[in-house]
């Protein structure tokens, strides 16, 4: 095929890895194992940062390198080039173009339609606009990408962040993938010393981490040391027995625990887009299942129940009411990123079905979930960890019944919105949290909080000025006349 000719317009110069490239890396999809091609790749810097960590990439575009070979791949990665696409059947041969070449997943990544209002000056052309410097950009709704990939490949698409979506060749693949999305389970080590263990480390570290992400035992051919296992203890679960004498007893009750609710939760989500038959599973998947809940039968008719209690405003409000962690207000309920596993499962899914609308969202700080409509936001704080009140400076928002994604961006106000009483999102453990609380009590203390003049960064300067005070990092002090 041939592109038109404003992509060599728009092709970027980039310090790092393109968003869609390094959002393939964090997921594991794209690794030194697997082949790369980047269809559209402009001046080349994906290509050079990936083989920099030693990833056999290959790459091919219309203006910068016409005479590369097309060739598949594992991995294939159109970024930001069906956006740059004037002509509707050219965009989607394009995108048919790049699927032939998968060999296991595309990667797909467009402009998203909040950008639209980065242009300085712009008028529209058919489905699109025509920038100042005379290219064409079509700006994409996320649900709109989505079901244009669907549409245009004939299959389903899994978004991996905004404007950035995962077409896998293999639908276990894509299962796979969104298990591993659900997964967050973290326990803390804590062993004593103990030969035997000691002796084998390398093998039964492999077996303690694989036991603390899926709560059950494994094959022996779902770990890489699992033949020398083997022949070091006769059986997995041997080992096992070493590993559980020389760590907390609990540790593994907690562990089974958070698996079986974060395949709940996969199982929940899996209902969009048609849940698939058991048969039609990993065999990894199809092994945690029957390990947790003894059948697919009982594991869907329990994952169905959170499914529906997650459209319940009273399961919501009692599931708010029982979380360990979070501030609670009467219209939403707030809570720090790394406190989302220890969410209660029903609100792990509401939160769930938004990240099956918008994928991942690295920069979010804090989840919003409203509690009057089916909304959830994910606000960026950057300084959340070193400013005693950090300013927002985007929050994602995604509106669950009209399927729509917006974005606000706050990092050229004057005035943004600030946090107060941090301690409140973060669970007792999280790095800060005790330096967080003193400063809340030293501000309840001296009247500040509870007015409105806490809600941004104006007002807050100001009251600050008017009672005489000052803030020294995480302390509150009396202000130099």
């Amino acid at each position: 095929m041939t592109l038109m000719t404003s992509p060599a317009r728009t092709a970027m110069s980039r310090a790092g890895l393109s968003r869609p490239m390094q959002q393939a890396l964090e997921d594991g999809v794209v690794d030194p194992g697997r082949t790369v091609f980047d269809f559209g790749c402009g001046r080349g810097g994906d290509i050079q940062r990936l083989r920099s960590m030693g990833i056999d990439v290959q790459g091919w575009d219309p203006a910068h390198r016409p005479d590369a070979l097309q060739v598949p791949a594992d991995v294939v990665n159109i970024g930001y080039v069906v956006n740059v696409i004037e002509d509707r059947q050219e965009r989607a041969q394009a995108l048919q173009d790049a699927w032939t070449l998968a060999r296991r997943v595309l990667v797909v990544a467009a402009r998203p339609e909040w950008e639209l209002r980065d242009l300085k000056s712009a008028h529209p052309r058919s489905d699109g606009w025509i920038t100042a410097a005379g290219t064409f950009q079509k700006f994409f709704a996320q649900e709109e990408l989505r079901a244009w990939i669907d549409v245009t490949l004939d299959t389903q698409s899994v978004a991996a962040a905004p404007g950035v979506f995962y077409v896998f060749r293999d639908d276990r693949d894509a299962q796979s993938f969104r298990a591993r999305q659900v997964r967050r389970v973290s326990v803390p080590r804590q062993r004593r010393s103990e030969l035997l263990f000691e002796a084998h480390r390398e093998l039964l570290d492999e077996l303690a981490e694989f036991m603390e992400t899926r709560g059950r035992l494994p094959v022996a051919s779902e770990l890489r040391g699992g033949e020398r296992l083997l022949a070091e203890f006769g059986s997995v679960k041997s080992a096992f027995l070493v590993v559980r004498r020389v760590t907390s007893d609990d540790r593994w009750d907690v562990a089974r625990s958070a698996a079986e609710q974060n395949l709940l939760v996969y199982l929940a989500l899996s209902a969009f887009g048609g849940r698939r038959k058991s048969s039609e599973l990993p065999d990894d998947l199809q092994r945690d299942i029957r390990a947790m809940f003894g059948s697919y039968r009982t594991a869907v008719a329990e994952a169905d129940r959170l499914l529906f209690a997650s459209g319940r405003q009273e399961e919501i409000d009692r599931a708010v009411r029982s979380a360990k962690v979070g501030k609670v207000l009467p219209d939403a309920f707030y809570l720090h990123v790394s406190a989302l596993a220890t969410l209660p499962p029903v609100l792990r899914v509401y939160e769930g079905c938004a990240r099956v609308l918008v994928g991942a969202v690295p920069e979010a700080t804090i989840i919003k979930l409203n509690r009057v409509e089916r909304k959830v936001a994910y606000m960026s704080y950057p300084t959340f960890d070193r400013d005693p009140h950090p300013a927002l400076v985007t929050s994602l928002r995604a509106d669950l019944q009209r399927l729509d994604v917006r974005l606000r961006d706050f990092s050229d106000s004057a005035n943004p919105p600030i946090l107060h009483r941090k301690e409140t999102f973060v669970a007792p453990e999280y790095p800060g949290r005790t330096k967080f609380a003193r400063l809340t009590l030293q501000e309840e203390r001296a009247g500040l909080l509870g007015g409105p003049a806490t809600g941004t960064r104006a007002l807050w300067n100001e009251l600050l000025e008017v009672e005489g005070f000052a803030l020294r990092g995480h302390r509150l002090v009396r202000a130099r006349r």
